[in-house]
């Protein structure tokens, strides 16, 4: 199907009971790996490139122009959308000019006024670029380049204030952060959802931090309306992980290693890029998008 806006297949999700997983990128392997992953589940995704990923790799538009060759080169037959996460004001009126596919404009640092008010330009103006678009009230616990917050519930009123503007789905806090939870997290309060959800009847609602909430949680915030959940540091985990663990076995048999010739990075990668592909797999299992293409 190729390159696409997610406004569809997000709303689908929503009204299946289900969720698509957003994925964040950090360079060509990963991408791959979440590629590879969707069209082997058969579930629509979004690639999504935070501001500072797509300055790693140099640039939106090249992040882009990546992603599109890989769908098309790698014979990739699901929904995917190239998707900015947490772009502030100005990243998300240049993924606009680069031809992104959906965007994330995040003004929750923001007073609501100003939040609002910028919403209310880039919608429109999205939707005229035949893209879908993500707002956010309330921000989000952790760090997310540089964006902090302290896991807040989003006021019930600032979510339909935003939701009045017409985004194609809309992030709220309840509680969740971005990075690793700690071990005092309290847990994401499903009360609060349930007030957005009777607020904003049929609205797709985004579950940022996706990564480390059990999953019995994120099953319940699904049914209460979640159809879009964040996943980054669950993936750089498994990555790192893996790489650490083939960087030990290289050590300790390093003259069959060299034989091998497995500091090649194409070799040297391919276990820690497997398992970002594993980990990608088992979160669209969790959120029930599996076949759902």
């Amino acid at each position: 199907m190729g390159i696409v806006s997610a406004e569809k297949f997000v709303k689908a999700a929503r009204d299946g009971g289900y969720a698509i997983g957003g994925f964040n990128t950090n360079n060509l392997e990963w991408t791959q790996a979440i590629l590879r992953a969707a069209e082997a589940k058969k579930t629509p995704v979004l690639i999504q490139t935070s501001m500072g990923a797509a300055k790693y790799m140099g640039g939106y538009k090249l992040c882009k122009l990546m992603i599109e060759e890989l769908v098309e080169s790698m014979g990739i037959t699901v929904p995917v959308a190239i998707h900015l996460d947490h772009g502030d004001y100005d990243a998300a009126k240049k993924c606009i000019e680069v031809g992104y596919s959906s965007i994330m404009f995040d003004g929750s640092m923001l007073p609501i006024e100003e939040n609002l008010a910028k919403a209310k330009e880039l919608i429109p103006a999205a939707h005229a670029a035949g893209m879908s678009i993500e707002c956010e009230v309330g921000s989000i616990g952790g760090s997310e380049d540089g964006i902090y917050g302290d896991g807040e519930l989003a006021p019930v009123e600032d979510a339909k204030a935003m939701w009045a503007l017409g985004p194609d789905f809309l992030a709220a806090g309840i509680g969740n952060i971005h990075g690793p939870y700690p071990a005092n997290w309290s847990g994401l309060h499903l009360d609060h959802l349930q007030k957005l959800t009777d607020a904003l009847p049929g609205a797709p609602l985004v579950l940022h931090g996706g990564s480390g909430i059990p999953d019995d949680q994120i099953k319940a915030a699904i049914k209460l309306g979640v159809a879009k959940v964040n996943v980054n540091t669950e993936c750089q985990l498994a990555f790192c992980a893996e790489l650490r663990n083939h960087v030990h076995e290289f050590d300790a048999n390093e003259a069959e290693y060299m034989k091998e010739k497995l500091f090649d990075p194409r070799k040297l990668l391919k276990s820690a890029v497997d398992a970002i592909q594993a980990s990608v797999e088992e979160r669209i299992d969790c959120f029930g998008s599996a076949n759902k293409a």
